[in-house]
């Protein structure tokens, strides 16, 4: 009888630690798609902005393309451009 008990403990220990490897595995993988995301979303605001700003030439009217901008751009999509805008009008 407690043959069976230690295959047990042996079958416990194979799930906990295939268990454990999993979770390992997500923590290093939840860093890798945050800034997958902000490269993406960083150059979607550029290429935004870009496009702002080459329409934007006809009238004399540009917006700094950097990281910070092409960001804002990215993350807030056509209201973050539309804040730039304001940002640019009215502050500066």
């Amino acid at each position: 009888m407690p043959a069976v008990f230690g295959d047990v403990n042996v079958v416990f220990a194979y799930v906990f630690g295939i268990v454990l490897i999993y979770l390992v595995g997500r923590m290093f993988l939840m860093p890798i798609k945050l800034i997958f995301r902000l490269i993406y979303n960083g150059l979607i605001g550029g290429a935004m902005l870009w496009v702002l700003n080459f329409a934007g030439a006809h009238i004399g009217f540009n917006i700094a393309i950097n990281p910070m901008t092409a960001l804002v751009a990215g993350f807030l999509g056509l209201p973050g451009v539309i804040l730039l805008i304001l940002f640019k009008v009215f502050i500066m």
